[in-house]
């Protein structure tokens, strides 16, 4: 069996990390959001893909779930001495591989072929795809103007109020031909409970991702309990978007493709036809548990 994922960077990986203890990673595929992407201190960080990355190469910290496992912060700590303050704080090797991938991109490369090289380097067996090569940016608009998305989740956690959220990019985004691939030559597509607003709907926006998941069964795990989500800031950007910060809203955002829509048993707001699991994935064990379930229902059905 072939599993191809959409994915952001802390609810999938989660879920990943349960999937790896049930198949090889070569039958895994994960399409990875590239809007949270930033070019910092003259290097291209992309948060989402080097969680994933990180996570197949074994060197994942999945007590913050991001960054190097051990990782140090020397370069950071003493550019700070010398007043170049970074609101990001990123690790040494971390950063390795942010100069190693703007290096690439310098070069000449697509992020499709930075990330296919980096894997290789670090040993990578699943294929991790970023949604498109097209430069593309998620903007939230504040009282006091539009920032970044990582301005406003790291350098503000998140606690400054915002009235909306915006994609930018110099041209219509499209799906590279290796996503369409992954998605059709899988068995089956799993939304990981990632952010609906900045994680998934990016992917979605991308030219031919929705009629490639029209013809494929999809399951899609819901990021919320009631209208709290597991982490990050996705009910505040549900909320700037125009939308409840619940499941039936990121359900009905899913409608148009999604077979199987998996809430949590906790969750008091109950979706029509939706399975409940526990979603709350507190340890490899419970997500490995969680990727057995929905194994089964993918089996059941295919």
């Amino acid at each position: 069996m072939r599993i191809t994922f959409l994915s952001g960077g802390t609810g999938t990986p989660k879920l990943l990390r349960g999937f790896r203890c049930l198949f090889d990673d070569s039958q895994l595929s994960v399409v990875v959001n590239t809007a949270e992407d930033i070019w910092i201190s003259g290097n291209q960080m992309s948060p989402d893909i080097d969680t994933v990355t990180y996570l197949f190469a074994g060197i994942l910290n999945t007590e913050t779930w991001w960054g190097i496992l051990g990782d140090t912060r020397e370069t950071n700590e003493f550019a700070t001495v010398l007043g170049e303050t970074e609101f990001i704080t990123i690790g040494d090797r971390d950063r390795a591989v942010h100069i190693a991938r703007a290096a690439m991109l310098r070069r000449g490369m697509s992020l499709t072929e930075a990330t296919r090289e980096l894997c290789e380097k670090l040993g990578v067996g699943a294929r991790i795809l970023p949604m498109t090569d097209t430069e593309v940016t998620t903007y939230v608009n504040t009282p006091e103007g539009e920032i970044h998305f990582q301005e406003y989740w790291v350098r503000h956690r998140g606690q400054i109020p915002i009235t909306g959220v915006e994609r930018r990019s110099q041209v219509k985004p499209e799906a590279t031909p290796e996503v369409i691939k992954a998605i059709r030559e899988c068995d089956a597509v799993v939304i990981g409970p990632s952010n609906p607003v900045t994680s998934i709907s990016p992917i979605l926006e991308c030219a031919g991702v929705r009629e490639a998941l029209s013809d494929k069964f999809v399951v899609a795990v819901s990021p919320f309990i009631g209208d709290t989500p597991v982490s990050g800031p996705a009910a505040a950007l549900m909320n700037a978007w125009g939308l409840a910060p619940t499941s039936g809203a990121t359900a009905e955002l899913y409608r148009d493709f999604c077979d199987v829509f998996i809430q949590d048993v906790r969750d008091t707001g109950k979706v029509k036809g939706a399975i409940t699991l526990d979603t709350l994935m507190t340890s490899e064990e419970k997500s490995t548990a969680l990727a057995e379930a929905i194994v089964e229902i993918i089996r059941a059905k295919i």
